[in-house]
């Protein structure tokens, strides 16, 4: 029961820190640069990545918050008991903390050229070294991992709905800025894509 209950604690912190870590890296690249934040043409595919980012976020930081101060709200969420094992959930509760640390790593990297989405005005440059000499998407395998990590820590109808369209999304975030990439660095991209893989 403690260990449940400190991984209630853990949870709800970590969304906390990710939603004003994110929120507060947003605000200040705002001040010093075009707007970092791209959905695309509204109900496009892009558009919609972002959205269900969106509301997925949001749901998992309130679900995690509210059922710190009512445990009851676990009802609702459908848990997996079976699973429930605390050295499995801690070792989820790691994989979020790597996976975060992963993509802020990679999405610091990227300096100026960070984007969240695809901004086919700005003036861009490959980025191929460091992290991106590894995998073609560091930001988004720590994002994947933090996933599985919440589901591991959290076994749940919810967090495997979380799971599913979440590597979902990235997947096809993924296609969609290979495309752009491919149109703005053409041959460049080619080789890239050739001597680096995807994921990893």
């Amino acid at each position: 029961m403690e260990d449940f209950y400190a991984l209630r604690v853990f949870l709800a912190a970590f969304f906390t820190f990710v939603a004003v870590f994110y929120t507060s890296l947003v605000l200040v690249k705002n001040r010093k640069q075009a707007p970092v934040v791209c959905m695309g043409e509204r109900f496009s595919q892009h558009w919609w990545n972002h959205v269900t980012f969106r509301v997925f976020r949001v749901s998992i930081w309130a679900v995690c918050v509210t059922r710190l101060f009512e445990p009851a709200t676990d009802q609702y969420l459908m848990r997996f008991n079976a699973l429930e094992i605390p050295q499995i959930m801690w070792a989820g509760a790691a994989f979020m903390v790597l996976g975060f640390g992963l993509a802020i790593a990679a999405n610091f990297s990227l300096g100026k050229q960070w984007r969240s989405g695809v901004d086919s005005t700005a003036t861009q440059q490959l980025v191929d070294h460091g992290l991106y000499n590894i995998s073609r998407n560091p930001a988004y395998v720590g994002v994947a991992i933090a996933q599985a990590g919440f589901f591991m820590a959290l076994p749940s109808l919810f967090t495997l709905v979380c799971l599913v369209v979440g590597w979902h999304a990235l997947y096809t975030q993924v296609k969609i800025e290979e495309v752009e990439l491919s149109s703005q660095f053409s041959n460049d991209y080619q080789q890239y894509q050739q001597s680096v893989p995807r994921w990893l």
